[in-house]
């Protein structure tokens, strides 16, 4: 295996999310049955020292933002992972698994207010501490597909209903 020294990330900022535990947050941002409180959460994020506030310039008045972020408890990954679904096991590239080669995620969330060096944001599937490598706006004429297809989860959504959620998680 070849991996590319020249990929470092450092942080731009790190999530303060009520989800301490992995059990206690929703699979997706947006999918919020099954949790505790059934409500998409608050959350902030603290903007790192060493960024020049200039960075949030302009971002009040977008809606959403795109939150790109290290999966910092991930503990290694396997090849084929079990949905929280249902169904049978998966390639983890097929997958929104956060056990992945290379642990970054992805995550649409709500953009409530900009205030000096932090973000308020409504509806995230982070955990309390999850640093975030970096923030793009959302932008709904190059990012949004409402007719696009999705392979097993269309599968899954016709059988289940659409955004089933696999309810109350157990402690492992």
């Amino acid at each position: 295996m070849t991996c590319d020294s020249r990929y470092r990330y450092c942080p731009i900022g790190i999530l303060h999310s009520p989800y301490t535990r992995r059990i206690d947050a929703p699979h997706q941002s947006t999918v919020v049955a099954g949790t505790e409180s059934g409500e998409a959460v608050i959350a902030t994020l603290e903007l790192a020292d060493w960024l020049d506030e200039q960075v949030l310039q302009d971002l009040q008045g977008f809606e959403r933002v795109w939150l790109i972020f290290a999966f910092h408890l991930s503990e290694g990954w396997k090849p084929m992972v079990k949905p929280p679904r249902g169904g049978p096991k998966r390639g983890v590239l097929a997958t929104r698994s956060p056990h992945r080669p290379n642990a970054i995620g992805l995550s649409a969330v709500e953009l409530l207010q900009v205030e000096g060096r932090t973000l308020q944001l409504r509806g995230v599937d982070l955990l309390d501490g999850t640093p975030v490598l970096d923030i793009k706006p959302y932008v709904p004429y190059a990012d949004a597909f409402p007719g696009s297809k999705a392979g097993w989860i269309d599968e899954l959504d016709a059988r289940l209903g659409r955004n089933s959620a696999p309810g109350l998680k157990r402690p492992r």
